[in-house]
């Protein structure tokens, strides 16, 4: 329903724009450039999902690599103490924290087709639990919010449209994208727990947060001492050396396993090619209407309003330009995805814009669409403080992806 009332508010308003260019202010080229933009935009989408195939193809056979090998496995036990304390009202051994754990666990590693069913999978047995069917339990909210506030570890799908679009490195956005959705998960996760009251003075809780936010921040305050140039460089040689470690030890831990790495892969790769397939309607659908809006002029009136309320307070409005996608993450996935492609196709992949865009595009979930499918799957109608916990999360990971964006290519 969000994206629907999204895409036909793009075409309606975009109409609207043109009427008043071309009546009152005597543009006359106004739908002419509507018309050619909606097709460019068309090609444009076609050429993107035809690189995707190859993309697509790689990294779903190395995460299939990867998931066969057992390490979706790994970081569930290794995070099983701390989800057991956030999680108070789920009995020990029921199969709600496998699912969500790992569900969790494929979502970090950017598998978001085994995340979806275990996710969905999840709620159902928490829903096993939860003692009035029609309203979210706790143990949902926080399961949820933790998945909207998108933490990620390898973001597959940035990289890919990063390279299809030219950038240089496509994986030096990775660092700024891993710091900015561990600041919009911590935050969504001290919001919940403030709204359910859950003690997170408990010893194994402090020593997750509090080690994870030491670690964090004298990673921080390390880059605040070096030149912006090294900074830079450090994104792009330890982005690639990370991805490169992970893909490595993924391919390790399956030929130890005695897994068959080579038709695993192919395996993955095929799922990778049917997702690349599915995503050319949607990815058109959403170009296209994008196109027409910023042909239009109503984008550019948007982008301006933003940029002169911001430089009227005598701020640096450059990160303006990354609103759109920022605006746009919370409601539809492909939307604030086809702003994303939009920014780097006009400003360029490897400009600040791009690296911005792609930062924000990688530091949180649809909050909505997750919640809607989510809860929707077993009949949620009363979804409490869900919503605002995870605009919370939202909020800070915009803001967190700004001054990742800042700090590391500005």
């Amino acid at each position: 329903m969000a994206l629907n009332l999204i895409w036909t508010g793009f075409f309606l308003v975009a109409f609207v724009f043109g009427v008043i260019q071309w009546a009152f202010l005597g543009n006359a080229e106004v739908f002419p450039e509507m018309v050619k933009a909606s097709f460019d935009m068309a090609k444009t989408a076609f050429e993107i999902a035809l690189y995707l195939t190859g993309g697509m193809c790689l990294w779903l056979g190395l995460m299939r690599i990867g998931e066969e090998g057992g390490v979706i496995r790994i970081l569930s036990r290794i995070v099983g103490p701390f989800f057991r304390r956030i999680f108070p009202d789920i009995p020990d051994g029921h199969p709600a924290g496998a699912s969500m754990l790992m569900n969790i666990s494929a979502n970090m590693l950017g598998l978001d087709n085994a995340a979806t069913p275990l996710g969905l999978k999840a709620m159902q047995e928490l829903q096993s639990l939860n003692p009035d069917k029609e309203t979210a339990s706790n143990a949902q909210i926080m399961f949820l919010v933790l998945n909207t506030s998108g933490l990620t570890i390898i973001p597959i799908s940035v990289m890919i449209y990063r390279s299809e679009l030219g950038a240089a490195n496509p994986a030096d956005i990775f660092l700024p994208i891993l710091l900015a959705t561990f600041f919009s998960t911590l935050a969504g996760l001290l919001a919940v727990a403030f709204f359910q009251r859950l003690k997170i003075w408990d010893p194994v809780i402090l020593a997750w947060i509090g080690g994870l936010i030491a670690v964090v921040g004298g990673f921080i305050a390390f880059l605040q001492r070096l030149p912006q140039d090294q900074i830079a460089s450090l994104s792009r040689a330890w982005s690639s050396f990370f991805i490169f470690a992970l893909i490595t030890s993924f391919i390790a831990l399956a030929i130890f396993r005695k897994i068959n790495v080579y038709e695993c892969f192919i395996e993955g790769a095929k799922d990778g090619f049917n997702v690349a397939i599915r995503v050319i309607p949607y990815l058109v659908a959403i170009l296209v209407a994008i196109g027409v809006f910023r042909a239009s002029g109503a984008m550019d009136l948007l982008i301006d309003g933003i940029r002169g309320a911001v430089t009227a307070r005598g701020l640096d409005a450059e990160w303006v330009e990354g609103m759109p996608t920022a605006l746009m993450k919370p409601l539809s996935g492909s939307g604030a995805r086809g702003m994303m492609v939009d920014a780097m196709k006009t400003h360029g992949a490897d400009s600040f814009i791009g690296r911005l865009t792609s930062t924000l595009q990688g530091s949180t979930d649809t909050t909505f669409y997750v919640l809607a499918v989510y809860f929707g799957s077993v009949g949620i109608r009363r979804t409490r403080h869900a919503v605002t916990c995870g605009l919370i999360a939202d909020a800070v990971g915009i803001i967190a992806a700004i001054s990742m964006a800042y700090l590391f290519f500005k």
